[in-house]
């Protein structure tokens, strides 16, 4: 069974053992942050937990801490992300927690990048009513090269 709940500080350190997975880091691309760097995940996660504006949830499955997701305000836009721990890939997880969170939030339209070539988070954001808007390309740090991102949005059209 899914939930979504408020995130705990017992639920950092699986986030970040999460992020170290090398395939999850090429499928996401982007971060503002070193993914190995302790430190600056916890500066990240402190401002994100003291942030009133910004929308977070842990993604729970069965009692466990399969990921997390939120919105939040990038450049004037709202954005939703989320990440999955690779054990909980390929289930459907992905599109449940989507569907539930995006029924709990009002803000549209909302926004969501992907990397051009991560076609599982493509079929998630599309499954949830979300619509290609148009592409950019950026540095990826996980990739050490340039990535071409599609941006997707979901309006009030869509929910």
């Amino acid at each position: 069974m899914l939930i979504l709940r408020d995130v705990r500080e017992a639920d950092l350190p699986v986030f970040f053992v999460q992020q170290q997975d090398a395939e999850a880091q090429r499928q996401v691309a982007f971060s503002p942050r070193p993914p190995d760097d302790r430190a600056a995940f916890d500066t990240h996660w402190e401002a994100l937990l003291k942030n009133d504006q910004c929308v977070k949830q842990t993604i729970e499955v069965d009692g466990e801490v399969a990921g997390n997701i939120g919105c939040f305000l990038h450049e004037g836009s709202w954005e939703v992300g989320y990440w999955l721990g690779k054990s909980y890939w390929g289930r459907g997880i992905g599109t449940e927690a989507l569907t539930k969170f995006l029924a709990t939030i009002p803000m549209r339209p909302i926004r969501a990048g992907v990397a051009k070539d991560n076609i599982a988070s493509r079929r998630v954001l599309e499954k949830a009513g979300f619509r290609m808007i148009g592409e950019a390309s950026g540095y990826s740090p996980f990739r050490a090269c340039m990535v071409d991102e599609l941006i997707y949005e979901l309006t009030e059209d869509h929910c």
